[in-house]
């Protein structure tokens, strides 16, 4: 792939994607958007997206289409950053934008790696963790709200002749680390993930207020240990998350010191990202669907898949299908039901 001549297509243009594409074509590549909320692939064209926060202060103009269907042009590079929800339509509509040598790169949560090297072989995939935050105040209006990196890596784990290329184009927004073990890492956020943005999603509170309480957090523990166990079971090598989280001494706490230890550090970041809300919360409360099938959902799979029970992230994973349905509300007396009660100690 040579710099002038590579084509570069980004699917989503929310906070994630708005901002690395808006950097991206700030550095001079050839970019394209696609997102196919009403009206926004023309106001990012005509208006352009405006990005503030964290080192961020720019407003850029780039060429944008309401659906995948409109983009004309193959593409050696594909971005996908919309909500993982839509993981399985995008499979099917990207295959034709596909050159022999072309690469997928997803910024989504979830492991959706595995689905798209499925379809288009593990030498088309790069997996990414995306280590920084991001919101979106309204369309087109984007802030960065907390600094990071990027980790990716290929699936195989002996390397693509396009990382070097990947991370040259993803340093425009953040530092980049390349991995040989990107499915421990994206394990390690799909296991943080399963656990703030599920439990915040089912009682509404912000995470700071939510693991002020002991039984919360004893939760949020318990979704970490039945992790963890699938995680050994399936052989992945879970890192630390964020360099410093490590879930597997967190699952294993089995002396009383180690426990206190536990809820300490899960205090401690409560503390520090106290005003964090749920996106999936922001999901519910939009009538939209969360992602919990490919965070929750994919912790309970995977254990099936080898002979393990994951009680904790079955319930967690029905409350808010239930929650989806409008067959429950969204309150913190969804953790007061019967089956919650063995975590009051």
């Amino acid at each position: 792939m040579k710099t002038a001549e590579t084509k570069i297509l980004m699917i989503g243009a929310g906070g994630i994607g708005g901002i690395t594409a808006g950097n991206i074509a700030q550095a001079g590549y050839d970019i394209e958007i696609v997102d196919c909320y009403p009206g926004y692939a023309e106001k990012i064209e005509n208006d352009g997206l405006k990005i503030f926060g964290k080192n961020e202060n720019v407003t850029v103009r780039i060429p944008a289409r309401s659906g995948i269907e409109k983009v004309t042009e193959q593409k050696d590079i594909i971005f996908l950053a919309t909500k993982v929800n839509s993981l399985n339509h995008i499979i099917k509509e990207i295959g034709h934008l596909l050159k022999n040598d072309s690469v997928i790169v997803s910024l989504q949560n979830g492991i959706c790696e595995d689905a798209l090297a499925a379809e288009y072989g593990k030498n088309r995939v790069i997996g990414c963790v995306v280590g920084w935050g991001a919101t979106v105040h309204e369309p087109g209006v984007l802030e960065k709200t907390s600094k990071g990196e990027f980790i990716i890596g290929s699936l195989s784990g002996t390397g693509s002749n396009h990382l070097h290329f990947v991370k040259k184009i993803l340093s425009t927004t953040a530092p980049v680390i390349i991995t040989n073990n990107i499915l421990g890492h994206l394990y390690a956020k799909l296991i943080i993930n399963s656990c703030i943005t599920t439990m915040g999603a089912i009682c509404g509170m912000t995470l700071g207020d939510m693991l002020k309480n002991k039984k919360y957090r004893n939760i949020f523990l318990g979704i970490i240990s039945e992790a963890v166990e699938v995680g050994d079971a399936a052989k992945i090598k879970i890192e630390k998350y964020a360099g410093k989280l490590d879930f597997n001494k967190l699952a294993y706490n089995y002396s009383r010191l180690a426990h206190l230890k536990s809820h300490l550090l899960i205090r401690m970041v409560g503390i520090k990202y106290r005003k964090l809300k749920s996106s999936s919360l922001q999901s519910l409360q939009t009538g939209r669907k969360s992602e919990v099938d490919f965070l929750n959902g994919y912790i309970a799979k995977k254990a099936r898949q080898h002979k393990i029970l994951t009680p904790l992230n079955d319930v967690l994973t029905g409350i808010i299908k239930e929650i989806e349905q409008g067959k429950r509300d969204i309150t913190h007396k969804n953790f007061e039901i019967p089956f919650f009660n063995q975590f009051s100690y």
